[in-house]
Parts: C-alpha cells; structure tokens; sequence
C-alpha cells in the first residue's frame, strides 16, 4: 500500500514539474524580424478610368427622312468631307423647285411694280403741267402725286418679297445639302446607329448616326481620384498602367489635366485627372478599363523597412520584460542581445508595403521586428475544456 502511494505521489510530482517547465517554454516571447535592405521605392496613386479616344465626334441629321444610303460601316477610315449616308431627297428637292418657283414670281412683281411706277409717274408730270395752266383742278394733282407714291412703296414691297424668296430658296437648298451626310473630320468610325430604309426624326433633337474618333493613335484616360489623393496629383506627371486585355503589359503615358470639377456619387467625392497616351500600335480600344498608378515621387538605392515594422507595438506582457523609455515621433523596435528596444526613425516616401528611413540610426542587414509571438504558441488558442496530463 505504501509502495503504490509512493508511486503516485512521484506520478504527481513528475506532472507538476511538466506543466510548469511547459508553461514556461510556452510564455518564452520570439520575434520575427527582417533585414533593413536597400532598394528602389516608388510612391504613386492608384485609380481605375475609362480609354476614350482624345477627340470622338458624333454624326447626326438636322433633317428628317428615310436613310438611303450607307457608305461606310464599323472601323471603316473616313476622311473629312466624305459622303457616309444619303437621305432621301426627293421631299427636298420639290422644296427647292417650288421656292424658286416663287422667285420668279416675285421677281416678276417687282417689274410689274416698275411698270406701275413709271405710268404714275407720267400721270403726275402730267397733271403737274395742266395743274400749271389751270386745265384741271387740284386734286386731280393730288392724286396722280398718291398714286406715284404709292406705286413707289409698291416696288419697294416687290423688292423685299423677291429677298425673302431668295432666302427660302437658299433655306431649301441647305436641306437638300443636309440630306448628304458628311464627315466632319479625318478618323475611323467607332459605331453606327442606322441601316439603310430606317427613317431619322430631327425635329425635336438631333439624332445620332454615327460616332467617328479623330485619332486612334493618340488616346486619353479619364481617371477618378480620390479628394484625399487629389492634392498629390498634378500635370505632367508619369503615369504607369494595364488593361485587362494586355495584363501582361505596362503602357505609359503623362498627367495632362486634373479638372476642379467634383464628381459626387452617394457622397463619394472624386475628381476626374485625364491622361495622354500615345496608341502607336493601337492596341488600346475606346472603352477599356485601365488601372491607373500615378507616379508621385522616385527614390533609387535607398534604405528600406517592410510598413509591419512601424504597425509593430508591444503588448503590456512584453512591455513590463522591456527596459521603459520615453520616446516620441515615429519609431521600430529592434532586437538588441535578444531583447526588443525601441529606436526613433526618419520616414520618407511609402510604396504600401515598404517606407524609405534616413540611414542615421540604422544601416543595412540591421534586423527590424515586423511581428512578436510566444514560442509554441499557435494562430487560435484550444478550444475550454478539462486538461490531462
């Protein structure tokens, strides 16, 4: 009996010795670390935007008609001044035939007018004589003078009417011109919005028939920066992105306008930075989604840490097993014969994952604490429950 006794109070014994040597082990504090290392780092803004090309152009009507002709189709080269589309002009050729039409006869009542004209005015020359022989009375004067007056006023009145004809037929003429389509510029037809025997409706707003790019080799980005980024962004700064097309290559292009208008979507605010890219190859389409980085500043061969060394922050365990010191400013901790010191740094420029430091309190290979975490200690802790040994 005591022999079994014996045993277990040694059973006992040898457990409690485990627990607390395993407990100990376990509280033991290791630290990641990594090298202060030298590098490039490359400050920029990220944005996403939209390729558009720098001038597009959209082609209407300012006349109503059935479409009756197309010349050109999707990706089709256009030159400025080509014929496109025909409208039907037969309603506006009869539109011109009869205002000139009219003009001729309004200029026939102008010559009439001068016939008029000239017989009054020889009744009054007339009358005028006889009135000076006392052959005929004085209102006979009167009225020869009233009706060269009158007659007069008539011309001037055949005159005016003959002007506005000329404009109707003027005003008819440029509709039959408009019923040729033509392209304003020089370029390449992104899209077409009629086929031939569709009828086009101008009066109320002017419809779209065809969007032509001016120039395919020169390409812009409309960009949405953020308001906290804005102020970072000005002209004439390199640009760098993709698009999901070509995800393997870099294009490149500059700053060329950062607008003050605020765009606001649901109290969002951004603003609109355009961007000038040459498309030699013409790889980029009108439409494409680009991921935008805007260079903000370059540094080259400069010291480096990882961004976790500044997130670093001791907890109350490791702070009591740590020399106290009163520090200020942006500071890491390092490892210094195995335990971790704080130490002030000078920040410079941060790429997101890595921020440059001035090289007075560190040096390259220095080791920095990104992360601290008891030895044997895992990501979750077990789950409560009874312990055995």
């Amino acid at each position: 009996m005591k022999k079994i006794l014996f045993i277990i109070l040694i059973g006992a014994a040898l457990a409690a010795a485990a627990f607390f040597l395993l407990r100990n082990n376990n509280s033991d504090i290791k630290y990641k670390t990594e090298k202060v290392a030298k590098g490039d780092i490359v400050m920029s803004v990220t944005a996403t935007g939209t390729v558009n090309a720098v001038t597009t152009v959209l082609v209407g009507t300012q006349v109503s008609g059935t479409i009756r002709n197309i010349s050109v189709d999707f990706n089709s080269p256009v030159k400025k001044g080509q014929i496109i589309a025909q409208i039907d002009p037969s309603t506006f050729q009869a539109q011109v035939q009869q205002a000139r039409a009219n003009l001729l006869a309004a200029r026939a009542n102008v010559e009439k007018a001068g016939a008029t004209l000239v017989d009054a005015k020889r009744t009054m020359e007339r009358n005028t004589e006889l009135f000076s022989k006392n052959l005929i009375a004085r209102s006979d004067l009167d009225t020869a003078e009233t009706n060269y007056e009158t007659a007069k006023a008539s011309v001037s009145a055949a005159k005016s009417q003959v002007a506005q004809t000329e404009a109707a037929v003027e005003f008819a003429e440029t509709n039959l011109r408009y019923t040729r389509i033509l392209s304003p510029v020089d370029g390449v037809v992104i899209s077409r919005n009629v086929d031939v025997g569709q009828t086009v409706a101008a009066s109320f707003q002017t419809p779209t028939l065809f969007t032509i790019a001016q120039d395919l080799t020169k390409m812009q980005i409309d960009t949405n920066v953020d308001e906290a980024d804005i102020g970072k962004v000005s002209v004439g700064q390199d640009v760098e992105f993709t698009v999901d097309a070509y995800p393997d290559l870099v294009f490149r292009g500059k700053v060329w306008q950062v607008r003050n208008a605020p765009i606001t979507v649901q109290n969002v605010v951004t603003y609109d930075v355009v961007i000038q890219v040459e498309n030699p190859e013409l790889k980029l389409k009108p439409g494409m989604t680009a991921n935008v980085s805007i260079i903000i500043a370059t540094k080259k061969d400069v010291l480096k840490i990882p961004n976790a060394a500044l997130r670093f922050k001791l907890d109350e365990n490791e702070k009591k097993s740590t020399e106290k010191k009163a520090v200020s400013g942006p500071g890491i901790w390092i490892l210094e014969q195995g335990k971790p010191k704080r130490i002030n740094i000078s920040a410079g420029i941060s790429d997101g994952s890595y921020t440059e430091i001035i090289p007075d309190t560190l040096q390259e290979g220095q080791e920095v604490i990104i992360e601290s975490a008891a030895k044997g200690q895992k990501k979750q802790d077990a789950p409560p429950g009874p312990r055995f040994f």
